[in-house]
């Protein structure tokens, strides 16, 4: 599992009874998560400080309670990188901080090639949401071409972008459907030195175009195939469906992408670790090849 241990400003306090108690700069969350199972809490006096708690409801979805007046948004930095925050519908903030050993793993990826390659390196992310990965490839020097259906997270991303100092870097925002958008680009002859994906379990595009991972996912990843270049630098997808390994993932790479192009393949989990514990959340999946 690769821990994502290197936050300042996000933390995650305690865990238990189905709860996380996180940090956030300043403003102290309790969301649910589904593998925290057992019961035990071991700080109990951290739960008395909490500015909001998002509680599910049995009929589906849930709302938020709030202790404390909040800011109707505030700020956290991941090293370079600024996001902005705030409590969203269905328990989310706009940022999967787990994702930040991607981001890492990305930029260091990136400034390599570039200093070996001394060309522009083209980056697409799919399902893009609020621009983690936009922002931490703009960053190490990339062009990115950002893609979500929904126009809110999109104007999200491009908010985390300006709060990155990196607006006048090259990068463009796309709110469409995704697969309609890459037979797009392979009609137009467009290539992509990597590729991001970070698909949900359902969703519906900017038409009302529906998407199922099982049924869609190994279908789009060898569409992205075709908008590769000829030396392709990573190919990475995240996944939080529910019963998916891991090894899945990495299978589908295998017949997709490493059979175009020579490779490393690598596949796991991503995890939260928690403060002044051992104890580590598991958030998520990855697969991902590179040269």
């Amino acid at each position: 599992m690769k821990i994502a241990n290197q936050w300042k400003d996000y933390k995650i306090l305690d865990m238990a009874d189905g709860q996380k108690l996180e940090k956030w700069g300043d403003i102290i969350l309790s969301r649910p998560d589904p593998q925290i199972i057992w019961k035990q809490k071991s700080f109990p006096e951290k739960w008395n400080k909490i500015n909001a708690t998002y509680h599910r409801s049995k009929t589906g979805g849930g709302s938020w309670e709030f202790n404390k007046k909040l800011p109707q948004k505030w700020q956290i930095k991941y090293k370079d990188l600024t996001f902005n925050i705030k409590p969203m519908g269905f328990k989310h903030t706009g940022l999967f901080p787990e994702q930040a050993v991607n981001w890492d793993w990305m930029i260091e990826t990136i400034k390599q090639a570039k200093e070996k390659r001394k060309s522009e390196i083209k980056v697409l992310n799919l399902f893009a949401y609020t621009g983690g990965a936009t922002v931490a490839c703009l960053s190490a020097g990339a062009s990115v071409c950002h893609v979500d259906s929904s126009k809110g997270m999109t104007t999200w991303a491009k908010e985390n972008v300006v709060s990155s100092g990196l607006e006048d870097r090259s990068v463009r925002f796309i709110v469409d459907d995704v697969i309609k958008f890459v037979n797009r680009e392979i009609r137009r002859g467009n290539t992509y030195d990597a590729i991001i994906m970070d698909p949900p379990s359902y969703g519906r595009g900017a038409n009302g175009e529906v998407w199922q991972f099982e049924n869609n996912l190994y279908d789009l990843v060898e569409l992205c195939t075709k908008v590769l270049s000829k030396k392709p630098l990573f190919f990475l997808i995240n996944s939080y469906t529910t019963g998916i390994s891991s090894k899945v993932l990495e299978d589908i790479i295998y017949l997709t992408v490493a059979k175009k192009y020579k490779g490393k393949i690598e596949s796991g989990e991503i995890g939260l670790p928690m403060e002044e514990s051992k104890l580590i959340l598991p958030c998520g999946i990855y697969g991902r090849w590179s040269e």
